[in-house]
């Protein structure tokens, strides 16, 4: 399923739209990275390109994710913080 999801980033409030496995995806990289959600989500909001939105380069970031180190532990304590 879609979801809504907001976040603050650099003083400003923005939304995205996320399915929900890439949503916990998110959060276990995030865990396994030993940084909060919303300093990885600012960080994939720094990278993406001007014409993109944050939705599709969170998606993006999650298969280089993937086809890099595998699927994320989303069984960590902490994935779902």
């Amino acid at each position: 399923m879609i979801r809504k999801h907001s976040a603050t980033l650099h003083g400003h409030r923005t939304s995205f739209s996320l399915e929900d496995v890439f949503w916990a995806d998110l959060k276990a990289i995030a865990v396994t990275r030993r940084i909060s959600l919303a300093a990885l989500i600012a960080e994939i909001d720094d990278a993406r390109a001007p014409d993109s939105n944050l939705s599709s380069a969170l998606r993006l970031h999650v298969l280089a994710w993937v086809k890099r180190h595998g699927a994320p532990d989303t069984a960590s304590p902490h994935a779902d913080a």
